[in-house]
């Protein structure tokens, strides 16, 4: 790979920084201004782009880049990740443990509700990779009472474990259990999932978004939800 340490490569975190190794393929150029933006990965006409947080945060710049380019969308969800909390003064040391929180490939659907229609670009393709990551916490660093002021410091990465490729909108359907037929509820998707419920409402608005699922009708309260044509 080739590339020197541009803006984006010197603010970015540990996990972002480990990703790009992970990814990277001989040939590759690193942190090159495209149309005004600076991107992660050149591979011939590919630009990769890695989020490892919000997909809102990425709106302007997918839309000007799909403009006039091809892009892969990359995002890390931890299937495991390891607590460590840092020391507030140097002499101690840090204590290190397991989260119970288990993350899947569904997940995806968190991030992509804030963008649902960015599959249907056919110039845009997404890459889930399942990751086990250390996340560094340190007393101070945040507002989270939940977390009783821990706040995260910085992630990074052990190992991918799994990656899972999109091309299009279509495979997302692959996401959905064999076993639930149509019409389904919401609970009835998160039954099957293994999921929260608030998981599988962002998935089939995500899905409706995509016109992959439609409405129809209700039983009692609830939403129906049917697969389109377009479903195949």
């Amino acid at each position: 790979m080739t590339g020197g340490a541009g803006v984006g490569q010197l603010n970015e975190s540990p996990l972002h920084a480990d990703l790009k190794t992970w990814l990277a393929r001989p040939g590759d150029r690193w942190e090159v201004k495209v149309d005004g933006y600076v991107v992660d990965i050149v591979r011939d006409d590919l630009l990769v782009e890695i989020q490892t947080s919000s997909f809102g945060a990425m709106r302007t710049k997918l839309r000007a880049l799909l403009q006039d380019h091809r892009v892969h969308l990359v995002h890390p969800i931890p299937r495991r990740k390891w607590i460590v909390k840092l020391p507030s003064e140097g002499s101690a040391e840090p204590t290190r443990r397991r989260s119970p929180k288990r993350g899947r490939v569904e997940d995806l659907f968190h991030e992509l509700i804030r963008l649902p229609t960015l599959l249907a670009h056919p110039g845009l393709s997404l890459e889930i990779l399942l990751t086990h990551e250390d996340e560094l916490r340190q007393q101070g660093r945040g507002r989270n009472w939940r977390r009783k002021g821990w706040g995260v410091v910085e992630r990074r990465l052990i190992e991918v474990v799994e990656s899972h490729r999109f091309e299009g909108p279509t495979d997302l359907l692959a996401l959905l259990p064999g076993e639930l037929t149509d019409p389904f509820t919401n609970a009835d998707l998160a039954e099957a999932l293994g999921v929260q419920r608030q998981l599988a409402e962002r998935a089939t608005y995500c899905l409706r978004k995509l016109a992959l699922v439609q409405r129809d009708g209700k039983r009692g309260r609830a939403w129906l939800h049917r697969r389109t044509d377009a479903a195949g």
